[in-house]
């Protein structure tokens, strides 16, 4: 682990993997850079979190656990989450890098969108909601900064690094989001669910049809004033002519109670569908008027109501921009549970306490809810006598009055009762953290709580183990609310690919592509596979592991080089079978040499002598027909010195025996004489 700051970390390699390139972008939580993953060969984008958050233990704890939450969920509108962890004095997230631009560009560039764009462009972050609202995550800072489009045309939203997990909490101390896309229930601290991220997608849905924001201030808690207190405008009031059915869906989703708005994702999504294919084609194109910040970003002057946000989500593009001290409206970190009063101080300057919608027609959802009001109010009239059965009783009165003060002290007793000790009594939910589900219920049955289970995937608590509730351990509810317990099903596992016969190169991009760590790569001889290929993986091809499971390479060396053996001088059988015990192929030569030293038969020479070769390679072999025949002739009578010299030149050797000491040096006799030898044989000489 390298020691260094939270500063500048370009050049630095984080957590002796991530080697960081270059700056992308700075926001109100974390600064991120663009860095390769060294592991798995590819860029990643490097969230590193400001340092006041690294002192914070609980949030670092709660990032971590929010940060696996966000890993298993895989959906191709929802960028991934890869890894998370801590380098000395740096936090960090690391996630997919998308090379592209955000739906805040688009919106620069081009201001209010047609609906039929708008919409195109709101289905598949709705689509990516509901796969995370359905895996039980929130999102909580849903903007057109977190829109991420991919040069490919790829639609995704980012930043689920820091959702909310519900199977962890709903709540926390703090209130982080970005303003002017925040829902009412989280400018008071109230607990979020999918409905928050609802409210924000139909901010930012209005934001994209009007190109600006429905509530504006000068700082941040007067937007958010307007935020619990406003209504949200139908945009027909700022483009003429929007279909109706348009209306009604963002002012469903931005509608102040929870309760009047789409469930989820997947209730948004299928509305959303539902109004694209109705509408006609000259409602789906209606151009809207041009926005202001056309002009004013040709003079160079910025429009009031044209916005521009410091992203907390990274995008990477062909030439980024880097959004380093601007920041208008960022993602915030603002105390939780802000005062009525606060609120109430903070109120913008005419701004009503109750803003009334402009006239318009009424919609089809409205005129239903019109005829069930209407339904209901026709219902308590018929109910409701319109005269006293009996009147000017006096007694009649005075018993009905202690009935009713009797009832009420019945009522007021079972009240304290109920709220006191019964099941409106308030208790803490117990720690039921990897306990199996009849102790967890048992601890909560104890505590006076009903429960349900649902479960989720976890890569940490074994399967039938319960990972936690909600509400969270600790937190203080009524008796009588139910709690929920989240019941591992262990980690969701994958197929592992097919990387035998591949290159390793090859084998990397596809352990890449599937979320695969790259394991320990041994390499091994191979008769038949190239260099490089690969041989043999564990886990086998087809194990389903779950997601950054390290996978085992074994990697071809190639034939495996085989020192070639000297047989020379062995007999032509033996140097054979040497040769062939050794892996080599014997080939004998058709043609035979006379070699003095080399007794005939065997090997007189090989090719080649040395060095290596692989299995099944050629040596080809040369077999001696021994020391060629070599005519003697008489020297008897010559003079010794003389005989040895033509003796010697001939290639023999020669022996002299002399007798009487050989005073004449005169030839005597010679042995062997006149006939062919062996070239080399030893010639005797007898001098006198």
């Amino acid at each position: 682990m390298q020691e260094h700051g939270s500063g500048n970390l370009v050049g630095t390699l984080v957590d002796n993997r991530y080697q960081v390139k270059s700056r992308l972008a700075r926001g109100g939580m974390s600064t991120v850079y663009v860095a390769t993953d060294q592991r798995l060969e590819r860029d990643v984008a490097l969230k590193v979190l400001h340092p006041h958050f690294v002192s914070d233990d609980t949030f670092l704890d709660r990032l971590a656990r929010e940060a696996k939450a966000a890993a298993k969920l895989s959906h191709p509108h929802v960028v991934g989450v890869l890894d998370q962890g801590t380098d000395g004095q740096i936090a960090y997230l690391v996630m997919e890098y998308i090379k592209g631009h955000t739906l805040r560009d688009v919106l620069n560039e081009k201001g209010a969108l047609s609906p039929r764009l708008a919409l195109a462009l709101i289905d598949p972050v709705a689509e990516g909601l509901a796969a995370a609202h359905s895996a039980g995550l929130i999102h909580r800072d849903i903007k057109p900064e977190n829109v991420l489009i991919a040069n490919d045309g790829r639609i995704k939203v980012g930043d689920f690094g820091l959702a909310r997990a519900v199977t962890t909490s709903t709540s926390t101390g703090t209130l982080i989001g970005t303003v002017a896309y925040l829902s009412p229930e989280l400018v008071l601290g109230k607990p979020a669910d999918a409905r928050s991220d609802i409210y924000s997608v139909g901010i930012m849905l209005y934001e994209m049809l009007t190109g600006r924001q429905p509530f504006e201030g000068d700082v941040p808690i007067q937007v958010a004033y307007q935020h619990v207190h406003g209504t949200v405008e139908a945009p027909s009031a700022q483009v003429p002519g929007l279909a109706s059915e348009v209306d009604e869906l963002v002012q469903w989703c931005t509608a102040g109670d929870p309760e009047n708005r789409p469930v989820d994702g997947n209730a948004l999504l299928s509305e959303l569908r539902h109004i694209r294919t109705n509408l006609s084609d000259a409602e789906l194109d209606l151009q809207p008027p041009a926005a202001r910040k056309d002009n004013a970003a040709a003079s160079g002057v910025k429009e009031p109501g044209a916005r521009q946000e410091a992203t907390e989500v990274v995008i990477g593009a062909a030439e980024p921009t880097e959004i380093i001290a601007r920041a208008n409206n960022p993602t915030t970190v603002l105390p939780a549970n802000i005062a009525p009063a606060a609120l109430q101080a903070s109120r913008p300057v005419g701004l009503p306490q109750d803003p009334e919608l402009p006239l318009r027609p009424l919609g089809k959802r409205e005129q239903r809810k019109l005829e069930r009001d209407d339904e209901r109010a026709r219902n308590r009239a018929a109910a409701t006598p319109v005269r006293s059965l009996r009147e000017g009783d006096p007694r009649r009165r005075g018993a009905l009055w202690i009935v009713v003060l009797v009832i009420a002290a019945v009522l007021a007793t079972g009240a304290g009762w109920f709220f006191g000790m019964g099941p409106g009594s308030p208790g803490t939910i117990p720690d039921v953290a990897n306990k199996t589900v009849a102790e967890a219920q048992q601890l909560l049955g104890t505590a006076g709580f009903q429960s349900n289970t649902k479960d989720v995937f976890d890569d940490d608590v074994p399967s039938g183990l319960v990972v936690g509730s909600d509400p969270e351990a600790g937190r203080e509810i009524r008796k009588f609310q139910p709690v929920a317990l989240f019941v591992s099903k262990g980690p969701q596992l994958f197929p592992l690919p097919e990387m035998t016969g591949k290159s390793l190169d090859q084998a990397k991009s596809t352990l890449n592509e599937a979320e695969m760590a790259l394991g320990p790569v041994t390499e091994k001889f191979d008769e038949t596979a190239p260099v490089g290929t690969v041989l043999a993986q564990d886990p086998a091809p087809g194990t389903a592991v779950k997601r950054g499971t390290p996978v085992s390479l074994t990697v071809s060396k190639g034939p495996q080089p085989i020192p070639v053996p000297d047989v020379r001088g062995k007999s032509q059988d033996e140097a054979v079978k040497t040769l062939e015990a050794a892996g080599l192929k014997a080939v004998i030569a058709t043609e035979t040499v006379n070699d003095k030293n080399v007794p005939k038969g065997a090997v007189a020479a090989q090719a080649p002598a040395s060095g290596t070769l692989t299995k099944g390679q050629p040596v080809t072999l040369t077999v001696s027909k021994g020391p060629k025949l070599v005519e003697v002739p008489s020297f008897i009578g010559k003079q010794a010195d003389d005989a040895r010299k033509a003796l010697e030149k001939l290639g023999f050797q020669v022996r002299v025996n002399n007798i009487l000491g050989g005073f004449f040096g005169t030839v005597r006799d010679q042995d062997p004489v006149e006939t062919e030898v062996p070239e080399g044989s030893v010639v005797t000489l007898t001098v006198v």
